[in-house]
């Protein structure tokens, strides 16, 4: 493919080679350079939901899980993993992070999980929110798993579904 060659994105829409911002017209990956960017105060609220068997909800509503305190080691690996981000996430941006909020709301069968992280910096931190979402939601897969398997070792009544950004803002600082 010739640096001149379109290319579809996932929704369609076709983009020369050369708009590609984390690769090069040759195919090499680069991280995007935010170097001349203003500083902008930003915020992302990520969310996401883990579907369980109501016994497990209401073993957690009771702090009865043999594994500890599940919403507050879940807000710990929630707070952790946005912290982290640039880590795992290839081309990610180091931010520095100035807030994290972490809210659960428990309901029959489900847990939901919102993440929000505030920066000030160059670049957005809605990666950070939904890393922070879908580690949380692993968090508390790991406490309740002893639980939620049926007989056969398996989990059919568990599921993390619905992990989105939900508010994305930027304000020039």
């Amino acid at each position: 493919m010739s640096e001149n060659d379109d290319v579809a994105d996932s929704s369609g829409n076709d983009h020369a080679a050369d708009d590609l911002t984390h690769t090069t017209g040759e195919g090499d990956v680069q991280m995007v350079d935010v170097g001349d960017k203003p500083d902008s105060e930003r915020r992302a609220v990520a969310a996401g939901e883990i579907r369980l068997q109501p016994s497990t909800i209401e073993a957690i509503r009771a702090d009865q899980v043999g594994k500890g305190d599940v919403l507050a080691t879940a807000r710990v690996g929630a707070i952790q993993a946005v912290k982290h981000t640039w880590e795992t996430i290839p081309m990610c941006h180091q931010i520095p992070i100035t807030n994290v909020d972490t809210d659960f709301s428990l309901a029959e069968d489900r847990i939901e999980l919102r993440v929000a992280v505030e920066t000030t910096g160059k670049t957005g931190c809605e990666m950070e929110a939904l890393e922070g979402v879908t580690t949380g939601l692993n968090v508390v897969w790991d406490m309740v798993k002893a639980v939620e398997k049926d007989d056969a070792g398996q989990y059919p009544d568990t599921g993390i579904e619905n992990v989105r950004v939900l508010t994305k803002e930027k304000q020039r600082a």
